[in-house]
């Protein structure tokens, strides 16, 4: 095995997305039962997200299905990916935190993002704008500042005062930037825009500042990594997800996850179908001794510590595998 991955830490992030003919329930439970499983495979940490009012989605409230994945297993670092800052009070945050943290002692990461409502109409109904996220910095400065009990209101956020959770800033436009100047581990993506992702990483090493959380940079690197048996079935994985967002490009919607099978047979919009095949590269994808090479030369070419896997897929079976193949990857 490669020296660089052998130094690299793999982790996941799963977004608890939706198939067709299965319920929010089902995909909920498909999370927690895949925590346990990359578990088992030796993955580093395990994020989930927060996404509402998306048909596709049912990771709604990331705290709270951290705590029902932290409850089912022993040693993985579990998180978010994110909790989206400008959605919600900072002090609120940190008492959620405080309380997983306090629960499971050493294993809870504090995932950040600017991001909002994906329409006009969740923004309202979360009774924000998409001018919040320009709030971001502001926001992170005062939830670090709970933990810290630095706070100039004279409260203190029980019981997040005086624990220590690491946070991590999802860098999408500015985020590098505000990860630099606070001193905290940034996550960055996707593996599809390689060029713009290492010029967020160089801004963010190039103005990094120490601070308490991190004495120095710390990047991770997120994005799609598919591995089978042949790169046919590979690209097949990546099928019901490049569907899905070229589906939600040119409808409005973002749909539950289709079979490879049936994406297959449809019938496309030029539109549809180009969305469809751009969604289809970029990714990592193919036989191990392909992503051990993809890998090796991402790894060289970020100096990231950390890459953090987000595939999506309809087949779960064919899901895990792809996990169980790339832990063998990085494990030697």
């Amino acid at each position: 095995m490669s020296s660089v991955i052998a130094a690299t830490r793999f982790s996941v992030l799963d977004r608890s997305r939706t198939r067709e003919g299965g319920t929010n329930a089902q995909a909920l439970q498909d999370t927690v039962q895949l925590a346990r499983e990359l578990e088992r495979l030796g993955y580093h940490r395990f994020w989930v997200s927060e996404h509402h009012g998306v048909p596709g989605v049912a990771g709604s409230a990331p705290t709270v299905l951290a705590t029902a994945v932290a409850s089912a297993t022993d040693t993985i670092r579990v998180g978010t990916g994110g909790v989206m800052l400008p959605n919600h009070q900072p002090l609120v945050v940190a008492e959620q935190f405080g309380v997983l943290e306090s629960l499971f002692p050493g294993r809870i990461d504090m995932g950040l993002g600017r991001s909002v409502g994906f329409t006009d109409g969740v923004r309202r109904a979360l009774g924000r704008g998409k001018d919040d996220a320009d709030d971001f910095a502001v926001q992170l400065e005062e939830l670090l500042g709970w933990f810290r009990g630095t706070s100039p209101t004279g409260v203190h956020a029980r019981p997040a005062e005086g624990l220590s959770v690491p946070p991590f800033v999802l860098a999408m436009g500015e985020g590098a930037q505000i990860a630099a100047r606070a001193g905290l581990p940034m996550v960055i993506g996707d593996l599809r825009n390689r060029e713009k992702m290492q010029r967020g990483i160089d801004h963010y090493r190039a103005q990094f500042r120490p601070s308490p959380w991190a004495p120095e940079p710390y990047v991770v690197v997120s994005g799609t990594i598919a591995v089978a048996a042949t790169p046919e079935e590979a690209r097949r994985l990546l099928i019901p997800e490049a569907w899905s967002m070229a589906y939600s490009r040119t409808h409005g919607t973002f749909p539950p996850l289709p079979s490879a099978e049936r994406v297959e047979g449809l019938t496309m919009s030029e539109k549809e179908r180009g969305f469809y095949e751009s969604g289809l590269t970029g990714h990592i994808a193919g036989t191990e001794e392909q992503v051990a090479h993809a890998l090796e030369t991402l790894l060289k070419e970020t100096g990231a510590q950390e890459v953090l896997v987000t595939t999506s897929t309809y087949d779960r079976g064919a899901l895990v595998d792809s996990y169980r193949r790339l832990a063998a990857i990085t494990a030697g």
